[in-house]
């Protein structure tokens, strides 16, 4: 096994066997993983990553896993199914790690981290930054492992570590702020521009790169940002404030379903339903019938 058990957002049970697998020690204590399956139509779900810190596992590792739909970057908000996504797993063990342990270090936690001093499990979430997202495209045209590809692989996943570890760093400025950017004057209220420009376009989806764009925040940042503001994601957000304008569209103003799905930008009636549902726990023809 590459990798071990790691927390995906969706149910593995429904997947099919992955058209494309790539699952190689790339060198000695570097191992990785890349699967390409076929996304199930009715799945919704935003790029995610994690940072694995395994000091209990047989032999004591790192891994990093994303989660990365397909064509993300041109991704409406919310998108109909794209047809593929991709699951990366990389883990670094112990003795991969072992001759960049003792060397001085900017950050005690980094220590920690790469030394394994501590024994306990730990789980973060990380932001798929511009940076990070630049290694990952180029992982994710690797596709035979000859000898020129298994040094890209080692090279961008030591990068990936890096913007990893940086990434779950402490805040040193206050250790309840996750984004360390929103601490200053200036990010906080363009966050909640973002939310009014997302309200203001609920029959109009937006991309994450126009609404950057639009508020002059990088896109990690806004998305980072917007989740610890609001306590949920930039599509979770938008999502729910959707399926509740639909409901009165369809309570208050009479509207049927075909009107209101086109009228949200669903060119699928199902996909609407599908998402209307999961939000309301009520198909919207059950709506009607009330």
């Amino acid at each position: 096994m590459i990798a071990p058990n790691i927390t995906i957002p969706f149910a593995t049970a429904d997947l099919n066997s992955p058209i494309h697998t790539i699952k190689a020690e790339i060198t000695h204590g570097l191992f990785y993983s890349h699967e390409r399956y076929e996304k199930p139509v009715h799945w919704e779900f935003e790029d995610s990553a994690e940072f694995h810190y395994l000091p209990n596992f047989p032999e004591p590792c790192i891994q990093l896993t994303y989660y990365l739909v397909e064509n993300s970057f041109q991704k409406k908000i919310p998108s109909e199914a794209n047809e593929c996504f991709d699951l990366i797993r990389i883990r670094f063990t112990a003795s991969y790690l072992e001759p960049f342990q003792g060397k001085a270090s900017t950050s005690a936690f980094t220590a920690d981290i790469i030394e394994f001093k501590s024994v306990t499990d730990m789980v973060q979430a990380l932001q798929l930054c511009h940076k990070t997202q630049q290694c990952l495209h180029l992982l994710r045209d690797c596709n035979t492992l000859h000898s020129m590809e298994r040094i890209l692989i080692q090279a961008q996943s030591q990068m990936l570590l890096l913007y990893a570890i940086e990434d779950c760093i402490p805040n040193e400025v206050d250790p309840h702020l996750v984004c360390k950017f929103l601490s200053n004057e200036v990010d906080g209220p363009k966050i909640m521009q973002a939310k009014e420009i997302l309200l203001a376009n609920l029959n109009n989806p937006i991309t994450i790169k126009e609404l950057s764009r639009k508020v002059a925040l990088n896109e990690c940042y806004l998305k980072k940002g917007f989740k610890e503001m609001m306590g949920c994601t930039i599509f979770e957000f938008y999502q729910r404030e959707r399926m509740q304008y639909a409901r009165t569209l369809l309570n208050d103003r009479g509207l049927n379903v075909t009107e209101v799905a086109g009228l949200l930008g669903y060119s699928s009636i199902s996909h609407f339903s599908t998402a209307f549902k999961k939000q309301t726990g009520l198909k919207p023809c059950e709506l009607l019938w009330r």
